[in-house]
């Protein structure tokens, strides 16, 4: 008998919607203002290796994180308790956190910082989830697997699927009320190969980079089983392929690269409470100062950067951050001058700079901080083949493999898994074990074409870590391809 996925088989019922009402409105009497955030998330795990079954794994989290404003101060408190019992002293351990961080408060907060809104959000999916099997979805990994192992020579062939179900419901004493559900596809597809000891892996994208919100139309055979024999292919290459040369040259960066480079050298740069200095003693700091709003110039005039989490079926999109802020489109760095930060309210009063809708929560047991969603770099018009004609002598690189990156986000290093050479516009040998390195603001400013809407790729991760205590959270980006002039790329070991 065959287990069927379904979109949110146990959503909040509406008892415990109000049980969770009437317990706020007992409590509001005791503090300036307060929210609960219920979240419930269903995660399942199938892999195959070697075209038989590896992981089969299932976890369900649910609990409730509940935040006060006493003093001038927010805090929290969370439990999986959902009892009165169980919500009264997750309600009280905030209240007396909130008292004892008002003897040190460095910022009085207000109710105005938490808005009242109200609100539904759903991803969209094509094909329904409770008509898909777990078995189907194993099988279609087998089938992956098999098309991965082109060559006797690949020695390790793997498949992933991740499919998250997650539900969020935002309550507090000043009316607000939204809820969020999300239908999460996670894919990851390699191939390693051996001759004797050369070893080289290639990946569909990079590790575990093809993330969307949809359904099982992401399943796609027709694609997908395509994409694998190329993979496969190209794994065999690199073990006869020429090491990366080490010196300057044009770069063309793939978008499934690109996503890496404005994660770590745009995205994290920005986040408000790195600048404030809230993550340095863990995550790192940041080079850009409050002042350089409005004035740095980041990158060349072709580089727009903006933050999207209304762009239907990217894996970080969503109508509300954990403040219950509404998210909207906005421009980050627009022609290449900084305009905006990546920080929720709560930063943006305390800098007094313009952020976004980003005050956000890895589950119900931690905080909402600053994070990235979809931080999306807008096309231009340059197509990837004419790019291509227009560089005498350069190097295209595909797919991450590993990353280096300061504390403050400045200096950088990026391996990929697999290149060529483009000599007097026109791609020739393959290059294993490429890397380039670089300083961000330089970098970007060396930016000189981009391609157009129709070659912009979106990928997503759900891996981004930061935050004491650790938090992992969903990510989005999406780039078309990119030139880059005069980097410094060097080989594998230098």
């Amino acid at each position: 008998m065959s287990t069927n996925l379904h979109f949110n088989p146990n959503p909040l019922p509406l008892d415990q919607v109000d049980l969770l009402k009437k317990f706020l409105a007992e409590i509001t009497s005791q503090v300036d203002w307060a929210g609960i955030r219920y979240v419930q998330e269903i995660t399942h795990w199938r892999g195959t290796r070697d075209e038989k079954p590896d992981i089969n794994s299932l976890s369900i989290e649910k609990g409730v994180c509940i935040e006060v404003l006493l003093g001038g101060q927010f805090a929290y408190g969370t439990t999986s308790d959902l009892s009165p019992a169980g919500l009264l002293r997750a309600f009280q351990k905030a209240r007396d956190m909130a008292v004892a961080i008002g003897r040190h408060g460095v910022f009085s907060f207000t109710k105005s910082h938490r808005p009242t809104v109200t609100g539904r959000f759903s991803s969209h999916h094509n094909e329904p989830l409770d008509q898909t099997s777990l078995a189907e979805v194993t099988d279609f990994l087998m089938g992956a697997n098999k098309r991965l192992r082109v060559s006797e020579k690949i020695v390790n062939s793997q498949a992933l699927a991740m499919i998250v179900d997650c539900e969020i419901r935002l309550l507090s004493t000043n009316g607000t009320d939204v809820e969020q559900k999300f239908l999460l596809m996670g894919q990851h597809y390699s191939a390693t190969a051996q001759d004797g000891g050369e070893a080289q892996t290639r990946t569909l994208n990079g590790s575990l980079n093809r993330c969307y919100q949809a359904g099982p139309e992401v399943f796609d055979k027709d694609r997908i089983f395509v994409e694998c024999e190329r993979v496969g292919r190209e794994a065999v290459e690199l073990l006869t392929a020429e090491e990366c040369p080490s010196d300057i040259r044009d770069l063309l960066i793939d978008p499934d690269q690109m996503t890496l480079q404005i994660h770590e050298s745009v995205g994290h740069p920005l986040e408000l409470d790195r600048i404030l200095g809230d993550e340095r003693n863990y995550a790192g700091w940041s080079f850009v100062k409050p002042g350089d709003f409005g004035k740095l110039q980041y990158g060349s005039k072709q580089m727009s950067i903006s933050f999207d989490p209304t762009v239907t079926g990217e894996y970080a999109s969503y109508a509300f951050d954990d403040s219950g802020n509404q998210a909207t489109r906005e421009y980050l760095i627009k022609d290449g001058l900084l305009e905006r930060g990546l920080g929720g309210v709560d930063s943006q009063k305390r800098l007094k700079l313009p952020g976004v809708a980003n005050f956000r929560s890895s589950s119900w047991n931690r905080a909402p901080i600053d994070r990235m969603a979809n931080i999306n770099l807008e096309p231009g018009h340059a197509p990837l083949a004419e790019m291509i004609a227009n560089t005498k002598k350069g190097i295209y690189m595909q797919s991450n493999r590993s990353w280096s990156i300061d504390d403050y986000r400045n200096k950088f290093q990026f391996g990929c898994e697999y290149a060529r050479l483009i000599e007097d516009g026109k791609l020739t040998k393959i290059i294993k074990n490429p890397n380039y390195r670089g300083a961000t603001v330089q970098f970007w400013n060396s930016l000189k074409a981009l391609g157009p809407a129709s070659e912009v790729q979106t990928f997503g991760s759900p891996n981004c870590g930061k935050g004491e205590p650790s938090q992992v959270i969903r990510v989005g980006h999406s780039a078309p391809p990119c030139l880059f002039s005069n980097v410094q790329i060097f080989g594998g070991g230098k």
